[in-house]
């Protein structure tokens, strides 16, 4: 956000909160929500936006919708032959959307593996501006749904996130997502540091960030502690292949090095001078995705374990 910007929310919520903190930590979650522009920023951003399109321009199209009118959008390639073959799953990070995947999909495609990229809501074709983790949770288990069981999930920082919440059957009422093995990116291992950092970014006072915190509890029926993918991770039954860079400057290479000691099938990779965003497209980490997928010796070698033991249907979507 830029000063003049900031400068200006900070005052606002600081002149809100005095009145209502309540109605501050309201305003700053719907903020918080608030997704980027999907237009690219920059000749870079613009050149692999565009090269994105058009690699994309032969995948199948599908529109996956959720409770409340929300959309997301699949992009489906090798799709529609007949006989088994692999399925994975591929979700980006905040801010990005699949145009900027290509050499993900392209990589996990080569294999002939069908493979479903999706952009959530708030993202890509997808449209809006508004996305929080029980929506991304949600499209995870539309794609589910529309196309059967995923072999693998490859995801991107937040997206990693969310295939990890969804993995661990976090929310009450969406079941646990089945993909046999996970990688994440640049991922987060938990949440709260996310808004800790924003709420100390905007000035919001202690009752202010108690109200903001709280609509997710009120969301998704869990509290802001309960989204620890870290912890997730100890619990469930699959190997996952954990991928960041010790030069990540938006995401600590902490929250690796949290999934690694959980305990669980965890495989950490470091694909260090690649930062957090050009991660998704180096040859080195291709390759490590890819040398994961294929390995046959590693397996997922019992059932699912939800975090959360609690009675619950799969949400309309």
């Amino acid at each position: 956000m830029p000063n003049f910007a900031l400068k200006v929310t900070r005052l606002g919520f600081s002149l809100l909160q005095s009145v209502s903190p309540r109605l501050a930590g309201k305003a700053a979650f719907r903020l918080f929500c608030l997704t980027p522009s999907a237009k690219p920023k920059g000749a870079k951003a613009r050149a692999a936006h565009s090269a994105g399109r058009a690699f994309l321009q032969s995948a199948e199209r599908i529109e996956l919708r959720l409770a409340g009118g929300r959309r997301a959008h699949a992009y489906r390639i090798n799709g529609g032959a007949v006989g088994r073959r692999q399925r994975y799953l591929v979700t980006h990070g905040w801010g990005s959307s699949m145009e900027y995947m290509i050499d993900l999909i392209a990589a996990l495609a080569a294999s002939g593996a069908e493979v479903i990229g999706v952009d959530f809501p708030g993202h890509g074709r997808a449209g809006g501006r508004f996305l929080h983790m029980g929506l991304a949770v949600k499209t995870i288990a539309a794609a589910e749904a529309r196309f059967g069981a995923f072999d693998a999930a490859v995801g991107h920082s937040f997206g990693g996130a969310a295939l990890m919440v969804a993995a661990a059957g976090m929310l009450p009422e969406v079941d646990a997502f089945s993909a046999g093995k996970i990688v994440t990116i640049g991922s987060p291992s938990e949440m709260k540091w996310l808004f800790t950092g924003f709420g100390r970014m905007v000035g919001l006072g202690r009752t202010a960030q108690a109200a903001l915190e709280d609509k997710v509890y009120r969301l998704t029926g869990r509290k802001l502690e309960d989204f620890d993918a870290g912890k997730a991770a100890a619990t469930m039954a699959r190997p996952m292949l954990v991928i960041h860079a010790e030069d990540d400057k938006e995401v600590s290479a902490n929250h690796a090095r949290r999934y690694a000691a959980s305990g669980g099938s965890v495989r950490l990779f470091w694909a260090n001078g690649f930062g957090h965003r050009r991660i998704v497209s180096a040859e080195p980490v291709l390759s490590e995705v890819q040398r994961f997928l294929a390995d046959d010796s590693i397996k997922k070698d019992a059932e699912i374990i939800p975090l959360f033991e609690l009675p619950g249907k799969r949400a309309s979507l």
